[in-house]
Formats: C-alpha cells, sequence, structure tokens
C-alpha cells in the first residue's frame, strides 16, 4: 500500500487506532529500556566488574549510534516502506536485547548496546512518520497527545520496573523485558499496519555518510564535555569535525540533484520554529531527570523504587494536559497552546528554583505536576504542527530530522545542566574538603561516615547548586516559548503563507 492509499484518498484507514497502538509499543520499548538502564547500572558494573569507562561506554554508545543514523533511516523509510524499516529495527532491537540479557561481560554489553542502538535508529522516526500518515489533520493532535502521554508513561515507569526486576531477579532482566514488548508490535505491525512511502529517489550515500559522521561527532563532542571540557584537546579535534561534516552535509543537500533531507523544510514557519524550538525544551529538560534522580536519593534518602514512584505526579499531569490539549487544539490552535504550555513549564522549573536542603518533597511534586500539565499541552501541539508541514512523501526524512534536532538538544541539555550542576556542588563545598566528597553528592556520601556535618553540607551545596541548573532550564524554556509564538503559525493562518510548503514539495 503507498501513502495515497492511506492519505490520498480521504478515507480515513479503518484501522488506524490500533495502529495507533502498535506505534506506541514501538515507541514504548525504547523508553523503557533507556530509563530502566539508569537504574541497573549499579548493579551491572559491580556484577560485570565494569570501570568507569566501560560503564560510560555502555551508556553512550547506544545514543551514538542512534543520532548518527536517525536522518538515514528516515530516509530509508521512505524509500523502501516506513513499516518494512520499523519492524526491520524491531527485530534487530529485540534480537540485541535477548542477547544483551546474555552478557558476561562490559565489551559484549558495549556490543549488543550498539546493535540495540541501530535498531532504535530504524525504529523512532518510522513511527512518527506512519502516525501522521494515517491520521489526517482533524485527528493528528488527539493521536499525537496518546503516542506522548505512552512515552511519558514509560518515562516514569520503567526506573520503577527496573528496581522491582533487579530487586527480584538481576540486572538481565532489564534487557530481557523488551523482547516480548517486541514481539507484540512486530505481530501486530504485520496483520494491521498498512505500508507507506514515497516516491523512489536515487540514493544518496555522501549525504548519509555526512549526516552520520556529523552527528555521531557532535553527540560525542557534547557528552564529553564535563569530563574534557569544550575547547580542549580531543574534544576540539571532534568539534572540529562535527561542524565540518555538518557544514559539508548542509552544502552537499542543497547541491545534489537527489537530497536525502529536504532542507528546504526549514522554510515552513512551523516546520523551523517548531524544530527549534522544541530543541531549546530538551535543552531545558534535558537534565531534569538527571538532576532530581539524584536529589530524591540523596538528599531525601529515597530508593530506587521509591525515587521512580516519585515522578508520577508528572505522568499523572501531563496525560490531563494531553487531553485537554487534544480538545482545546482545533478551537485554540497549536500556537497558543505551545505558548500557554510552555510558560506553565518553565514556571515549574522557576518552582524548583526555590528547592533547598529543608524542602522536602512536596515543592518538587507540586512543580513535576506543573511541568506535566505544561509538556501535555505544548508538547504535542508543537509536534503535530510541524509535521503537519511535511509532505507526506518526505514523513521518514522529515520525523527523522526533528528526532535528530531533538536528539542533539536533550544531550546538549545533560552535558550543559550536568556540568552546572558538578562545577555548583564543587564550588559549595569548603575549602578542605576531601578531593573525593567534592566530586559529586554521592563521593560525599560514600565517604562521610558519621560526620553529620559533611552530610549536611553535601546535601546544601546540590540544592545551591540545583537552583543554577534549574534556572537555566526555565530560561531555556521561555526562550522555546518566545520563538514559537514569534515563528510559527496555526494552519488556518498558515494556508495564506503556502508557497513556503509549495518549495517544500517541489525540493
Amino acid at each position: 500500500m503507498s501513502v495515497d492509499d492511506v492519505t490520498g484518498s480521504g478515507v480515513r484507514n479503518p484501522h488506524r487506532w490500533w495502529i495507533l497502538i502498535v506505534l506506541c509499543l514501538s515507541s514504548l520499548v525504547l523508553v523503557v529500556d533507556s530509563m530502566a538502564l539508569t537504574v541497573a547500572v549499579p548493579a551491572m558494573t559491580a556484577d560485570l566488574g565494569a570501570t568507569a569507562q566501560d560503564t560510560q561506554w555502555i551508556l553512550d554508545s547506544y545514543v551514538l549510534v542512534f543520532a548518527g543514523l536517525l536522518l538515514t533511516s528516515g530516509s530509508l523509510g521512505d524509500r523502501f516502506g516506513r513499516r518494512k524499516i520499523m519492524i526491520i529495527g524491531l527485530l534487530l532491537f529485540g534480537a540485541a536485547s535477548f542477547a544483551a540479557s546474555f552478557c558476561t561481560n562490559p565489551g559484549e554489553v558495549i556490543a549488543a548496546r550498539v546493535a540495540m542502538g541501530v535498531g532504535g535508529a530504524l525504529i523512532m522516526p518510522s513511527t512518527l512518520s506512519i502516525l501522521i500518515t494515517v491520521f489526517d489533520e482533524d485527528e493528528r493532535n488527539k493521536a499525537m497527545a496518546a503516542w506522548s502521554s505512552v512515552a511519558m508513561l514509560g518515562l516514569v515507569g520503567s526506573p520503577v520496573l527496573g528496581g522491582v526486576l533487579i530487586d527480584h531477579f538481576s540486572w538481565h532482566s532489564i534487557f530481557f523485558i523488551n523482547v516480548p514488548v517486541v514481539a507484540l508490535a512486530v505481530l501486530a505491525g504485520l496483520l494491521l499496519m498498512p505500508e507507506s512511502k514515497g516516491p523512489w529517489q536515487k540514493p544518496d550515500p555522501l549525504g548519509a555518510v555526512l549526516s552520520a559522521v556529523g552527528m555521531t561527532a557532535l553527540v560525542w563532542w557534547i557528552i564529553e564535555i564535563p569530563q574534557h571540557g569544550a575547547f580542549a584537546g580531543r574534544s576540539l579535534v571532534t568539534l572540529v569535525v562535527a561542524v565540518a561534516s555538518i557544514v559539508g552535509f548542509v552544502v552537499w543537500e542543497n547541491v545534489t540533484a537527489a537530497p536525502m533531507v529536504p532542507l528546504a523544510l526549514f522554510k515552513a514557519r512551523n516546520f523551523s520554529g517548531g524544530s527549534l524550538s522544541l530543541t531549546l525544551v530538551q535543552i531545558g529538560n534535558g537534565g531534569l531527570l538527571l538532576v532530581l534522580t539524584q536529589y530524591l536519593q540523596f538528599v531525601l534518602g529515597y530508593s530506587p523504587v521509591k525515587a521512580g514512584l516519585a515522578f508520577l505526579p508528572l505522568a499523572v499531569a501531563a496525560l490531563l494536559g494531553n487531553g485537554v490539549g487534544a480538545k482545546l487544539a482545533a478551537t485554540l490552535g497549536n500556537r497558543l497552546l505551545i505558548l500557554a504550555g510552555m510558560l506553565v513549564m518553565a514556571s515549574s522549573f522557576a518552582l524548583l528554583t526555590t528547592v533547598s536542603a529543608d524542602t522536602g518533597f512536596t515543592v518538587p511534586a507540586v512543580a513535576l505536576g506543573l511541568l506535566g500539565l505544561g509538556a501535555g499541552l505544548a508538547m504535542p501541539a508543537a509536534v503535530g504542527a510541524l509535521m503537519g508541514t511535511i509532505p507526506p512523501e518526505q514523513a521518514g526524512v522529515g520525523s527523522a530530522l526533528n528526532d535528530t534536532i531533538q536528539q542533539a538538544g536533550t544531550a546538549l541539555g545533560i552535558a550543559i545542566l550536568g556540568s552546572l550542576l558538578s562545577s555548583g556542588f564543587a564550588g559549595g563545598m569548603p575549602a578542605g574538603t576531601p578531593e573525593q566528597a567534592k566530586h559529586s553528592i554521592a563521593g560525599a556520601l560514600a565517604i562521610a561516615g558519621g560526620d553529620a556535618g559533611l552530610v549536611r553540607t553535601a546535601r546544601e551545596a546540590f540544592t545551591g547548586a540545583m537552583t543554577t541548573t534549574f534556572t537555566v532550564s526555565a530560561i531555556g524554556v521561555l526562550a522555546a516559548a518566545l520563538l514559537a509564538t514569534l515563528v510559527m503559525r496555526d494552519r488556518k493562518v498558515a494556508r495564506a503563507e503556502e508557497p513556503a510548503e509549495q518549495a517544500v514539495a517541489a525540493g
């Protein structure tokens, strides 16, 4: 079935809501794996005898491969069929997860994570591109809200699931749990999902290589910033490779007769405004789980499972925001929803800047609720608006371009906020503190023993550093709200500005 069979006839696919369940399952497995793994790291590294460098590669190898291949996989979906590429990705992800559940040394786990990264890169763009080809503009916001809600539930629930699995089984079960979910998604995809693809296009191997090298180097540079600095030694070399490859990619895509990525998409205000504003949001959100998880466990003394459950206000409020946003989108328009949602998100970060070592959980719980509500209103509307500008024949690579930009934003947010947290903590510790205690709150608590004074000082230093990181997050989200309001247009207004989208279609 071609993409015209799905959308061009004007008849809605009778299985579209079942198809949405398949897409949600496919995305869910990526979210659950990523978040549950963070809970499993201590048990895994102890069992495998992994060094700190091994652990870093276990976590980062997936991200590097995933980010580097997104654009190429989106292009493959448009050319060979999005369902086909998604199912291949699911099978590879499931097989690699199964293999990882039997790994006995760090090298094997890293190899499995690389394969999972390839599978994830094939899955992610296909899910969103299939969604926008199956659902018309009237239903797209509802479908996007449901898709976002499932991802949010996975984001919040997976640390809890990870903690339960580790308590009752072993860290291997974190990977094995992916297998039945993948099997269900593949079976449902084969039975329910139509194939969709764009017209055949000449391959662009140079574009694929340049995009893969550029994005991999960029994300690697961002990951290395906290440890090696931004412009020193090998970091500078990595940055030069990233910039040269990305600039070369942009130049090549503008001169080649058959570009892998239609950069003319950025001429559409909703695509450029939506992508860039979501990137700023991701920079602000990037370190949220990293920072708050440490606050819950090291300042409030929560167990990993209890810390995971503490994020329930975020999930519940996001579900509420998604439901309200889907109903209001038709009357208020996406731009107003995005502005309102991002302002609510900024207020949540502003509230988090008031947290101290004595605050407890009430203020963070309220802030998480506000964050979930704002994200539920803004994020599906922003993604729906920008994806609505993409011609159906370019849905895969357009989705991948959006995913890639946001992936870079998330990595940059984690690097920036993680670095601010680390430097702020070190600066808040008094002179004469043991060196290990200055690196992190975990290190300080590990050597504190019965020293209540050191414990108190470490917790105050950490919450002081939190204030700085969440101030930066609030600024990032406010900038995103301003950018979206100034650049984006609602469809009823944008129809008077069709030349941009016609330029996209003309390539």
